[in-house]
């Protein structure tokens, strides 16, 4: 009966179910996706779709990138998981693999992006302890209005998105929060001598592609290093190709005294993160004080080494680059097209974001209802603004078919 049940789904009766059965902590565009491979997802009646989302970046490699599913089934035909309890023959192999790509000493391997800021906060505050001489339990760390980290009750308590925080206190003492892109404020905040780290994206990423002045990451790293605090790049989003280099950091050449990495890591396949740093920083934690069931499995190492090197191998970051030159010059021109519905556009890498009007009572979520009617995915965020983050296997002509549809679409609000 259940696979009867099963058989006869169609998207609307999907979303009947999920709305009768699941939690309703998201509200989805009303697509029901199937199948995905490379730029393309298909719902279940068979439509295709451009994804201009690319589940939060996550998707970086494209849907069911071979190389990397190949590595999936193999690995998980011969052994998927021991626990950290004993060795497993993969995880060397791996952090081995990942502090060279990235250039670290060491890493910790955890299953989601809030799993590693949580990660980093936790050896953030240690470090303080015993290498800073923070007195105990008077650690602090600095964070950003506008914020993303994730939606632990440790992460909201930075947060001052009302969605995400409201109602979940109390909260967790020892975050101070200061503007975003304001040398000033760390300045200042970092007078404060029981101050262990700063947390910041690169590109604040879920508050709408908010981009900060050129230098201000460097000159933030400067400003942390002189004042014995950790910098602590959460490129969860931001990371792995996306912006047009490996790193979001590295268009500023700096180099996070602790890196959090997730989504991409694994090309979408499987939940994995990273936390990386140096001896002197990660080796602060002892055996028992961290840990993950999941955290470095087989089938997590062998799936993140086979995603790293599909973005070496296929060139992704120059990709990124490449095209989103090309997609921030076409969104600008758009911009000047359809000033009276677009008031803002901002990019780097294909990570970009166009600000939507109010106009005539449609905002950012009918825009992109209409973009799903004409065969793209995206989602708004804060009400006014799209998120435009296609897989960086997206070649030019797909592009500039894509910006034809965006072009189309917004044409229907005139």
């Amino acid at each position: 009966m259940i696979d009867s049940m099963i058989q006869n789904l169609s998207s609307s009766s999907t979303i009947n179910l999920e709305d009768k059965f699941g939690a309703h902590n998201y509200h989805p565009i009303p697509a029901v996706i199937e199948r995905g491979e490379g730029v393309f997802l298909w719902d279940m009646e068979g439509k295709r779709y451009f994804d201009f989302l690319s589940a939060y970046s996550a998707v970086n490699q494209g849907h069911c990138h071979p190389k990397i599913i190949a590595a999936l089934v193999e690995q998980a035909r011969k052994l998927t998981l021991t626990s950290r309890a004993f060795y497993n023959d993969c995880l060397g192999e791996y952090a081995e693999f990942v502090t060279k790509y990235f250039g670290y000493q060491r890493v910790l391997p955890m299953n989601t992006g809030a799993e590693g800021v949580e990660t980093a906060m936790k050896l953030c505050r240690k470090w303080g302890y015993l290498k800073k001489g923070i007195p105990e339990n008077e650690a602090k760390i600095i964070v950003c209005k506008g914020n993303f980290h994730g939606r632990t009750i440790t992460i909201v308590s930075g947060s001052d998105d009302p969605e995400s925080k409201g109602g979940f206190g109390p909260y967790t003492p020892g975050i101070i929060q200061i503007p975003y892109n304001n040398l000033v404020a760390l300045e200042n905040a970092v007078k404060d001598k029981n101050v262990a780290g700063f947390l910041v994206e690169p590109i604040q990423g879920e508050a709408g592609v908010i981009i900060p002045n050129e230098g201000y990451l460097s000159a933030c790293f400067e400003i942390c290093k002189k004042n014995n605090v950790l910098f602590i790049a959460d490129e969860v989003q931001t990371g792995i190709g996306r912006t047009g280099k490996k790193l979001a950091c590295d268009h500023e050449n700096v180099h996070p005294d602790i890196l959090i990495l997730g989504k991409a890591l694994s090309g979408g396949t499987y939940p994995v993160s990273a936390v990386l740093s140096n001896d002197e920083i990660m080796l602060c934690i002892k055996p028992g004080q961290h840990g993950s069931t999941y955290g470095g499995n087989p089938v997590a190492c062998k799936v993140s080494i086979a995603a790293l090197k599909v973005v070496e191998e296929e060139n992704l970051s120059e990709n990124a680059s490449h095209l989103g030159k090309i997609f921030i010059r076409e969104l600008n021109g758009i911009q000047k097209e359809f000033h009276g519905l677009v008031s803002q556009v901002r990019g780097k890498g294909l990570f970009c974001a166009m600000v939507i009007k109010n106009v005539k009572g449609k905002n950012a979520w009918d825009v992109c209802l209409a973009l799903m009617e004409n065969g793209l995915l995206a989602k708004p965020t804060h009400n006014d603004i799209i998120r435009f983050a296609p897989p960086l296997v997206i070649n030019q002509e797909q592009l500039l078919e894509c910006i034809s549809i965006i072009r189309k679409t917004l044409r229907e609000f005139i």
